[in-house]
């Protein structure tokens, strides 16, 4: 098999390895709009998965799609306060609603609109008017709606699915009675993210709320699932606001209580991004490309025929698609395995790392020999691209599922020891500082001083600890909220804090 390995490694340039392993996994690529990408359908196969699996865990909590308009009135932004202000470098502004033909020949536009409109960077403001028609009385609470769709935020630094001008979602916006059904709403989302990263993307999360420097614009509080990349630094992977009724005072959202009392919703919103296939490459992947765990890869195993002539191709596909057939009629969870056939006539080894590159979970190979063995040649995506073992055809399908449980719990289980290895408590900010002095952590595997990963440490929320850290690039990313309680005195205010916060480097 020939050398198809992605360059530069990790170790050699970790940026320009991600987008390497994006582009041969043929997952998306930059658009002639400059910030924005195109989602190829690799990419979008495994966004249709995540959306898939979401979708029912919201709705087995009583949630409802629905969709808003991707245009919001200006004014409406400007209803609360501290939501533009966290929004307004961000926004993409519409100004006019048509485009004339200049004298020379050139488009310009025309119709100013009366009101400008901003292009969607959260649905916060235009979900919330509807609430205020849609609530009148308690009967009509709580409102439990999501929506899957596009939103722009302008972005100066992309870098596909981490950061880009517009990217997809899911946004979930509701409404409630109370402050305590409000945060419980919070906090069940938070559970569902936390699930979803660690059971589908075998990806291990830290959960816990952000200190009030990083809650989302307008928010109460903001509590966020944070996972260690490669590199050493935090990704946020997900977050769930309590918005209190900051919300619903400035957009009029009330109902009548059980009273006849008129008084304000409690609202929350929480979402998910397209961000989170870059951090399943940046959790799995390796120096070969993309490694997908089996519970999130649109194929789970891929059958590779392997022939000469029309006889032996003939004999050869009948086997595989026997096999496929076996295969499909197993299952991993609720759901048939998801299995392809790859007959197209391209030579064998170039065949087998394009499959290597997009992360497919489990190779199987049948040739002649095979099939007069009654064996089959098996490869795991989680092990070296030559490692291949020959095992029986015969029950090999009943096996199958097995082997895909066994790919995805040892992925989760590598990237805990990972976590686990790049995680230290400092007690001191000369630790602190220390621990994010020099080489910066891109080196996966590194050690020592100045490698990043997260650090535990007694901070409080006051802004003289983002004076410490902001020219370190460091940010608090959350305060776990797994494990003791641990009271201590923040290591920059010497002010009482009763847990410790993670710090790190963050995309």
């Amino acid at each position: 098999m020939p050398d198809h390995a992605i360059s530069p490694t990790r170790r050699e340039d970790y940026p320009e390895w991600y987008q390497q392993v994006v582009r041969a996994a043929d997952l998306a690529e930059q658009s002639p709009v400059r910030g924005c990408m195109v989602i190829k359908p690799n990419g979008y196969a495994i966004w249709e998965r995540m959306q898939g699996i979401l979708d029912r865990a919201f709705k087995a909590t009583g949630h409802q799609n629905a969709y808003f308009p991707l245009f919001i009135p200006v004014s409406y932004l400007e209803q609360e306060a501290k939501h533009v202000e966290g929004f307004a470098k961000e926004c993409a502004v519409v100004t006019h609603h048509r485009l004339e033909l200049s004298a020379d020949g050139h488009l310009v536009p025309a119709g100013k609109l009366e009101e400008p409109l901003v292009v969607r960077p959260t649905s916060e403001t235009i979900i919330g008017a509807m609430y205020a028609k849609w609530i009148q009385s308690w009967r009509d609470l709580p409102v439990l709606i999501n929506q899957c769709a596009n939103v722009v935020r302008w972005e100066m630094r992309p870098r596909l699915f981490l950061r880009t001008a517009e990217f997809l979602w899911q946004e979930g916006h509701t409404a409630h009675a109370t402050a305590a059904e409000a945060v419980e709403e919070t906090l069940r989302i938070l559970d569902i993210y936390a699930a979803f990263a660690e059971e589908q993307l075998a990806m291990p999360v830290l959960k816990g709320p952000k200190p009030a420097a990083e809650r989302f614009p307008g928010a109460v509080d903001t509590y966020s699932i944070e996972a260690m990349m490669q590199d050493g630094r935090a990704l946020q992977a997900g977050t769930s606001h309590f918005l209190g009724q900051n919300f619903a005072r400035a957009q009029g959202i009330k109902f009548a209580d059980t009273t006849g009392a008129e008084a304000f919703c409690w609202t929350t919103s929480w979402g998910v991004s397209t961000r989170l296939i870059g951090a399943l490459v940046m959790t799995h992947s390796d120096d070969d490309g993309l490694v997908l765990p089996p519970r999130i890869a649109p194929t789970q195993i891929v059958i590779l025929p392997i022939h000469r002539s029309d006889e032996e191709r003939e004999r050869v596909l009948a086997a595989c698609r026997t096999l496929a057939a076996q295969l499909t009629a197993e299952h991993d969870g609720d759901e048939p395995l998801r299995v392809r056939i790859d007959s197209r006539d391209i030579r064998g080894g170039d065949k087998v790392w394009q499959h290597i590159k997009q992360g497919v979970p489990l190779r199987v190979e049948i040739g002649p020999r095979d099939l007069a063995a009654g064996m089959v040649s098996l490869s795991r995506r989680d092990r070296p691209p030559k490692e291949r073992t020959a095992v029986p055809l015969e029950g090999f399908a009943a096996h199958a599922a097995t082997l895909l449980g066994e790919i995805q719990q040892g992925l989760f289980d590598r990237a805990v020891a990972f976590r686990a290895e790049r995680t230290v408590m400092v007690d001191s900010q000369a630790e602190l500082v220390a621990r994010f002095t020099g080489g910066g952590g891109a080196e996966p595997g590194g050690r020592g001083e100045g490698q990043g990963g997260f650090v535990l440490v007694h901070v409080a929320d006051d802004p003289a600890v983002a004076a410490v850290c902001d020219p370190l690039k460091v940010t608090v990313r959350c305060i776990p909220m797994e494990g003791p309680d641990e009271p201590g005195h923040c290591v920059i205010t010497g002010k009482p804090v009763s847990r410790r916060s993670v710090l790190s480097r963050a995309y």
